[in-house]
């Protein structure tokens, strides 16, 4: 199975979300643990009230816990379909300059697929991320619930 690593995240961005890694949507970290996704407010990211489009810290929230997601699921023995089924998101602060959204699920997901495996059923998990400026303040917070679903083997 891949490895999955910032870069390889980097080149999967660029071929099948485009939007993202035009907006500056970045990979930073992704291990057993969590995972950070990085952007930067720019002219391409930004809306009309001088700070970060919604959709954008969407996006690198979303990519926070699908990478997680990925990761798990991905680099493992089993084959997996994984779909984000709901989200939702909070906004506490104009987001500008860095924000690192942070997905530290790793527990919920290590349960799920173990479920997903033990009884071939899929499984939804609930993730979060949180956004966080260079100050150290929360400007975002974003849930996603994710569906997962064991695919059969083939002979």
């Amino acid at each position: 199975m891949p490895k999955i690593t910032p870069k390889s995240f980097r080149k999967l961005t660029f071929f099948k979300v485009p939007a993202a890694y035009w907006t500056g949507v970045r990979l930073t970290k992704v291990d057993d643990q969590s995972a950070e996704a990085l952007v930067k407010y720019k002219w391409i990211n930004t809306n009309p009230f001088k700070s970060m489009y919604f959709a954008v810290q969407s996006m690198a929230a979303e990519l926070s816990t699908g990478a997680l997601l990925a990761k798990k699921t991905m680099e493992g023995k089993e084959s997996f379909a994984m779909l984000i089924i709901n989200h939702k998101g909070s906004f506490h602060k104009k987001a500008v300059g860095k924000i690192t959204f942070t997905c530290n699920d790793a527990k919920a997901i290590d349960d799920a697929v173990a479920k997903a495996i033990e009884t071939n059923e899929p499984q939804v998990i609930v993730t979060t991320s949180k956004g966080v400026d260079q100050q150290g303040d929360v400007v975002s917070e974003y849930e996603f619930q994710w569906s997962i679903k064991r695919r059969s083997k083939k002979n």
